[in-house]
């Protein structure tokens, strides 16, 4: 049981001594009041939030809508600006590059793979191939909108930072790897001063035992990123299911349904165990069709 030392508990003697204080404690407030401006007077009745009266009521901030206007400058080239599209973010958990990165952590078919120290990588259009071949990806086209934020300044863009993004194609197959003479659905970019980058690809297939993504890494400039062992993040996006019903139910997808029937985000080895904020903030937010293509956004936040 709690017990709980009421002042009215304590008996007559300490009353009195209560009285005794109190009528000290006015003659004291009088003396004060008649030495004192109005001025200060006023000035103290302000009082800290910790003093405030309980009568008074305590607003606050909706902080779904408002934006950053402070400046801060993160670690690296990249900075953080005080344009913000809202001051609510979610830092992306890390995820793994997965088997088919080229970003010189790993070999492909003898040897290893970097295309990030190729300048012909800085691009906005993925669809097509750029090393051994010109052949372009074929798929539902799908434009996508990154904004890298630092949750740690009220979710202020930061710019200047370099994003890579890769993913396999409509078939299941990761270029240079699957397909060591393609090097297509590979791409780095800067974000402009709104922590931005646009990406034009094609809507990535599901394989089995995997729900359907987009690998990223994240770096502090261009120049760092050399490797993926370089990158501030790593993480993946996912694909929202209902455009995967859409998509997978056209020409040039024919086991992507079959697949997706098999898997769930909450199921994948990947996305499963994430929180429920975290997966929203991973799973792009789409508008447009299968047959017109889509047009998504998403928000990558980064706890610098």
């Amino acid at each position: 049981m709690t017990h709980h030392d009421d002042d009215h508990d304590r008996g007559l003697a300490h009353d009195l001594e209560t009285m005794s204080r109190q009528l000290l404690g006015r003659r004291r407030a009088l003396g004060l009041f008649a030495g004192a401006g109005v001025t200060a007077l006023l000035a103290g009745c302000g009082g800290s939030d910790s003093t405030a009266s309980t009568s008074s009521t305590s607003t606050s901030t909706d902080t779904s809508t408002s934006t950053s206007t402070g400046s801060s400058t993160s670690t690296g080239s990249g900075t953080s600006t005080g344009s913000s599209s809202s001051a609510t973010c979610v830092a992306d958990p890390t995820e793994t590059n997965g088997p088919y990165p080229a970003d010189g952590t790993n070999s492909s078919n003898g040897s290893t793979s970097n295309v990030l120290t190729l300048s012909s990588a800085v691009r906005s259009d993925i669809r097509s191939s750029f090393l051994n071949s010109t052949t372009t990806a074929s798929g539902v086209r799908v434009d996508i909108t990154l904004t890298i934020v630092n949750v740690n300044a009220s979710c202020a863009a930061l710019s200047n930072y370099a994003i890579y993004i890769w993913h396999c194609d409509a078939n299941g197959d990761y270029s240079l790897y699957d397909l060591p003479t393609e090097s297509y659905l590979r791409g780095i970019q800067v974000t402009n001063s709104s922590g931005q980058v646009t990406f034009t690809t094609i809507f990535p297939g599901c394989y089995s035992g995997r729900y359907p993504h987009i690998h990223f890494e994240v770096f502090s400039s261009l120049a760092g990123a050399t490797s993926g062992r370089a990158a501030a993040l790593i993480s993946q996006l996912a694909m929202p299911r209902s455009e995967c019903a859409a998509v997978y139910a056209t020409s040039g997808y024919s086991d992507s349904s079959r697949n997706l029937g098999n898997i769930t985000i909450a199921t994948d080895n990947v996305f499963g165990d994430n929180t429920a904020a975290q997966i929203a903030a991973q799973t792009l937010t789409m508008s447009g069709s299968a047959s017109a293509g889509y047009t998504a956004t998403a928000t990558i936040g980064l706890a610098l």
